[in-house]
């Protein structure tokens, strides 16, 4: 009887996990980024803080977008909508590291 309640109190929390789970990134797209980043980034700051920024924004993009998302954002033959641009900007921008 208990491994019955336990079934039934599982099972919906089963079927959420999809919805909880990190976008995937498409293949070579996080290299390409970090690579991008990077390289970017220390024009104006020491390789060591680029490649902390960098993996900062590569995990807040994995974390709060979609696949879907991050493919129009990584599409180099098409600029992406401006309000997703706006708000990659927006939600990378906590990444503080630090000097």
């Amino acid at each position: 009887m208990r491994l019955t309640h336990l079934f039934a109190f599982a099972a919906p929390l089963a079927l959420l996990l999809p919805l909880s789970a990190q976008a995937a990134w498409p293949a070579g797209a996080k290299d390409a980024y970090m690579k991008d980043c990077v390289g970017a980034a220390s024009q104006s700051v020491n390789a060591n803080v680029a490649k902390q920024h960098c993996t900062c924004g590569a995990n807040v993009l994995e974390t709060k977008f979609t696949t879907q998302e991050i493919q129009q954002l990584m599409n180099s033959k098409t600029l992406p909508p401006a309000e997703l641009r706006e708000r990659a900007l927006k939600e990378i921008a906590v990444c503080k590291v630090q000097k």
